[in-house]
């Protein structure tokens, strides 16, 4: 592919609402240009006591930004949620041990999982202290972009 039309599908891409492009061109020509999206970090929301917290807004067809930990009903269950598309990893080889199992104690910045995207292992750390309540995705399995992985008790 020549590098003129590189540059006019990479400007393409940067554009247009286009998040991944990948075009494969004769016998293993193949070229992907994926965007990458820096969301703006949000703020958990907290209920008030007395108040019940509001009902967590279903996903939207389109990505929406991912939130930094969001807060479930319960106030101290935490939703950690994939800041990219890519495959989920429990551990960091298949004959390493988990980073985590239901029940583990966290600390902020320890590992619980890593994403794997465009051949880059991208660690996904806790936010908060607590315990793990939940793992909702598999191993080896695809995630998309605000999907939820964990559910994690906040430590009191």
């Amino acid at each position: 592919m020549r590098d003129g039309r590189i540059e006019y599908l990479i400007r393409l891409v940067e554009k247009s609402d286009i998040v991944e492009l990948e075009i494969t061109e004769g016998w293993g020509h193949k070229i992907r240009i994926t965007k990458t999206i820096h969301p703006a970090p949000a703020m958990p929301v907290v209920a008030a006591p007395g108040i019940p917290a509001p009902a967590p807004a279903p996903l939207p067809a389109e990505p929406a930004a991912v939130q930094a930990p969001s807060v479930l009903e319960d106030a101290n269950l935490i939703k950690v949620v994939s800041p990219m598309v890519g495959t989920f990893y429990r551990a960091a080889s298949p004959d390493a041990p988990a980073f985590v199992d239901v029940g583990s104690q966290v600390q902020p910045g320890q590992t619980l999982c890593i994403i794997e995207a465009m051949k880059i292992m991208n660690e996904i750390a806790s936010e908060v202290a607590g315990s793990v309540r939940k793992i909702l995705v598999d191993n080896g399995q695809p995630v998309e972009f605000g999907q939820t992985l964990f559910l994690v008790e906040k430590s009191a």
